[in-house]
């Protein structure tokens, strides 16, 4: 049976289907991966039974690759897998998002306001992808091989790490505005091919985006943290 006292975080890293449960009951297991499922359930006034039961019918596969990687491994995939996503899908997105607006906005006035924040998440998510790449994981690499506390222009990883906490709560609230704005992807009657695809792609990068936070806050992070603490001591102990 889950248990209830274990984080959000942590059940989808030992259970990727678990994402699919918490994202169909708005339980936020990215950003808030830190709190627990009772904890998560209690303050969007979910019920905890309910939740618990259908995560029981998820199966028990066992941990994901990315789970049991090195921290620059995990790094390293996730810019080949969730970085190179965006980097093609957003432009995309963003075109459709204007030709449907134009087509269909007249009708459907919500369609301005889906292509505004759509702008926004992608202005915030482009720049995101090369701070990380350029400045955090060149630093989480340089870490796994160090034997001694390495000397970087920025003082410590958590420096960085703090500011993609930040950002990363940021993409979070304007997917949730994306999903509102849409009626949770919901094409109206009478929606075009174009209508059906953009709101498909709006919610594909919704997963995407959810399941790379979740890499990057509830793992990859916590496990920078670590290897700095680690060479922190040794850096202070004795001899």
């Amino acid at each position: 049976m889950s248990d209830p006292n274990r984080t959000l975080g942590d059940l989808v890293t030992e259970r990727p289907g678990a994402a699919r449960v918490l994202e169909r009951y708005g339980l936020d297991y990215c950003c808030g991966g830190g709190a627990t499922l009772a904890e998560a359930c209690t303050e969007h006034g979910v019920d905890l039974a309910a939740v618990t039961a259908d995560l029981d019918r998820v199966e028990h596969a066992p941990a994901p690759d990315w789970a049991s990687m090195t921290a620059s491994e995990l790094a390293e995939h996730i810019v080949e897998t969730h970085h190179a996503y965006l980097r093609e899908e957003l432009p995309r997105l963003s075109s459709l998002a204007e030709k449907v607006a134009g087509v269909h906005g007249t009708l459907h006035p919500e369609l301005y306001e889906v292509r505004r924040t759509f702008e926004l998440l992608k202005d915030d998510l482009l720049p995101h992808l090369v701070k990380e790449e350029r400045v955090l994981f060149p630093a989480v690499a340089e870490l796994e091989r160090a034997d001694q506390m390495p000397w970087f222009p920025f003082g410590s990883a958590r420096g960085p790490i703090s500011i993609m906490l930040t950002e990363h709560d940021t993409v979070g609230e304007l997917l949730e505005q994306l999903r509102r704005l849409t009626d949770g992807y919901t094409v109206p009657e009478g929606g075009c091919g174009s209508y059906r695809s953009l709101y498909s792609g709006l919610e594909a990068v919704e997963r995407d985006t959810h399941l790379h936070v979740h890499k990057e806050n509830n793992v990859l992070f916590p496990a920078v943290v670590r290897m700095e603490s680690r060479l922190s001591q040794v850096a202070t102990s004795p001899g």
